[in-house]
């Protein structure tokens, strides 16, 4: 049976992955309405512009720049070869997107390389931040702003942990962000800017951990991570990864990338602890970070 080309095309622009087609140069020829949805930028926008111009600007876990160097879809279009890969999407309001990738050339009809394909799926939990603010919203326990746990959900779930932890012997870490010189970014470009900020922050906690992780708002650019199930290399990594990716994310203000990074304060929970206690070692791990030159993480 053959498909006409109407149809065919109808059928790959209402994929649920998102897909893109590039030429030898990677200048963006086709982009589908899934890729549309993931990553916030309409086809208008992107179309005969380069997948790395202000766009998709992928990172790896580590945020290394992919689109400088070791991009997969170009070494796909150089060798021919087929490629998966998990990177972070930057979202055009500003947060990572945590994608698994799918890459290819793209061939013509002699055989010769014209092109790549990379289709991707969103990995980021979303449907279970969907089902958890669902269940914020009936209980009143949801930033408005952030669109995370405030400060009352996170109260009673720190207090859950420590049960758990009494009850099975389950360990569980903390994390205490504060995003750097806040108050002067605020004097700066004003207080709706660092509104936006604010949001894809607490975006890129929420896409680049797990599922069963807690993130919650705590108060003014303080961010609380609770995280289940955890040693300390786990929560060293982990609190790393999230500052990485905070750092290599950004916003478009007036033409402008404008970016932020956070200072860590991580800790696991003990046997003896209290709220109070497992706050105040967190903080003053915070205040290390922040004496340290901002922007890293110390464990207490």
């Amino acid at each position: 049976m053959d498909i006409s080309r109407t149809a065919f095309s109808d059928i790959v622009d209402n994929l649920y992955d998102g897909l893109y087609v590039v030429d030898r140069d990677r200048i963006i020829t086709y982009w589908n309405k899934a890729a549309e949805r993931i990553s916030g930028y309409s086809a208008q926008e992107v179309l005969g512009k380069s997948c790395s111009e202000n766009i998709l600007t992928h990172v790896d876990a580590e945020g290394n720049s992919l689109c400088i160097e070791k991009c997969p879809l170009a070494e796909s279009i150089a060798d021919g070869n087929r490629r998966e890969a998990e990177i972070y999407m930057h979202h055009k309001d500003g947060h990572r997107v945590p994608v698994s990738c799918r890459l290819s050339a793209l061939i013509d009809d002699e055989g010769n390389v014209i092109g790549g394909v990379e289709v991707f799926t969103d990995i980021s939990n979303q449907k279970v931040r969907e089902s958890r603010i669902k269940e914020l919203e009936k209980i009143a326990m949801l930033d408005n702003l952030t669109q995370l746990p405030n400060r009352n959900y996170l109260d009673k779930e720190i207090e859950r942990r420590f049960e758990e932890k009494r009850l099975y012997n389950l360990p569980f870490g903390f994390l205490f962000m504060d995003i750097d010189n806040f108050k002067q970014f605020n004097d700066t470009y004003g207080h709706d800017v660092g509104d936006m900020v604010l949001k894809f922050v607490a975006s890129t906690l929420i896409a680049s951990t797990r599922s069963f992780d807690i993130f919650g708002r705590w108060g003014g650019e303080e961010f609380i991570g609770i995280l289940c199930n955890i040693n300390h290399q786990n929560l060293e990594n982990l609190g790393t990864r999230v500052r990485i990716l905070v750092e290599n994310s950004y916003i478009i203000h007036n033409n402008e990338k404008l970016h932020v990074t956070i200072s860590v304060g991580a800790t696991l929970g003990r046997d003896d602890d209290t709220l109070e206690s497992l706050l105040k070692r967190s903080d003053v791990a915070l205040y290390k970070s922040k004496s340290s030159g901002r922007n890293c993480i110390t464990i207490g």
